[in-house]
């Protein structure tokens, strides 16, 4: 008979929230404050998706200082310098390595406020990886039963190849990678309003009703119109 096997740990790997040093792509179309608040609420989405979890070892891998906004039940540990690539792997490392808890575990971003109806679907059963591509040619999410950094290393970061390129590291190691379902990380404003539209009942969702005002030209003055009652109305 067919069982499941979830992640036992979840992590997500964020930025605080400061203006400036978050979202900064959106900064020109909204001021760096505003970009803050849609990177705090998109990683307060993503915080909240993961404390919903029954079961699972709450991990914040935090680029900055922590605050308010960090539930009680995360485990806070610092990032590792260096490159994403180095970055992800020192996560799992840290989660799954000698000192750490069995596996397997998952690796999120905080770019995806949407992910929350898809996390309590993660399933490793028959699989050693789990990976979830983004539409920019990125991914989402990295999941691994046991933590290897050449598996990360290398593997070229935010550019157009990059999911395809882990997809294709996971497996030169032989390992099985069950595909999630592809997300959309907001990046630029035409990714948060389709994002907004996609999550009308989030917190990101509701951050950008109130500054859709400012990026009409960017999305359409029916569609900004459109996203702030539809964000607006799934908060009811």
């Amino acid at each position: 008979m067919t069982g499941r096997t979830p992640p036992r740990t979840v992590v997500v790997l964020a930025k605080e929230p400061l203006p400036g040093k978050v979202k900064t792509r959106l900064i020109g179309e909204l001021t760096a404050a505003e970009a803050a608040a849609l990177a705090q609420a998109a990683l307060a989405d993503t915080l909240e998706a993961v404390d919903d979890l029954p079961g699972v070892r709450q991990v914040l891998a935090l680029d900055g200082r922590t605050g308010p906004w960090v539930p009680a039940g995360f485990a806070v540990i610092p990032q590792a310098t260096g490159g994403l690539d180095r970055r992800i792997a020192a996560a799992f490392d840290h989660v799954l390595g000698p000192d750490g808890h069995p596996g397997p575990a998952l690796l999120v971003g905080m770019d995806t406020p949407q992910l929350g109806p898809l996390l309590p679907a993660v399933d490793f059963e028959g699989y050693d990886a789990v990976l979830g591509l983004a539409d920019d040619g990125g991914y989402w999410a990295v999941g691994l039963r046991r933590p290897d950094p050449a598996l990360f290393h290398g593997v070229p970061m935010s550019e157009a190849v990059t999911g395809q390129a882990q997809l294709e590291r996971l497996r030169g190691a032989g390992l099985r990678v069950r595909l999630l379902p592809p997300l959309r990380d907001v990046d630029t404003v035409s990714d948060a309003a389709a994002v907004a539209r996609a999550a009308p009942g989030t917190r990101f969702a509701r951050a950008w009703s109130e500054v859709a005002h400012r990026v009409t030209a960017a999305v359409g003055t029916g569609a900004a119109a459109d996203l702030a009652g539809d964000a607006v109305g799934g908060q009811a």
